[in-house]
């Protein structure tokens, strides 16, 4: 068994769409990145790399290659994905935690699960999402940002 931790930030913004987890959400402000700035799938596949020590998103998908501005990161997912079984990963399990003080999270939370579960191949019972605020404290209680956290376990095919 192997066990990935990924982390990520971006910065809320005018002019873009509040992407996390595959899901379009409602918010007057969006995600400002290369790509469509999924917070939440970069932490996820960085933790995914992480637990295989395949490096980092950066490295794989790096943001100054044009090919990947504005990209769906549900692509880049599967692609890390299929770069994990082809190094003899099977995926068990991933948390990912979301901090966000707006927009409120928890009405979309089941949708993130099932789009995970899909990108990731296994059931929805291995994946879980949770969103928590930050009491007003820090740029994600301020609304400057969102941030996401996810650890990821992998087993070893034998």
């Amino acid at each position: 068994m192997r066990v990935g931790f990924g982390y990520d930030v971006h910065k809320l913004a005018e002019g873009r769409k509040c992407i996390i987890c595959g899901v379009d959400i409602p918010h007057s402000l969006g995600l400002l990145g290369h790509s469509d700035a999924d917070v939440a799938v970069h932490a996820l596949c960085d933790s995914l790399l992480g637990a295989a020590a395949l490096g980092d998103i950066g490295r794989s998908f790096p943001d100054t290659a044009a090919e990947f501005e504005g990209i769906d990161s549900r692509i880049l997912l599967r692609r890390v994905v299929d770069r994990v079984c082809e190094c003899g990963f099977s995926i068990e399990n991933t948390d990912i935690t979301i901090a966000a003080q707006r927009p409120k999270l928890m009405p979309y939370i089941e949708k993130m699960r099932e789009n995970m579960s899909k990108d990731l191949g296994i059931d929805i019972t291995r994946v879980s999402i949770k969103a928590t605020t930050t009491e007003r404290l820090g740029f994600e209680g301020r609304g400057e940002g969102i941030s996401a956290y996810a650890v990821s376990l992998l087993n070893e095919d034998q």
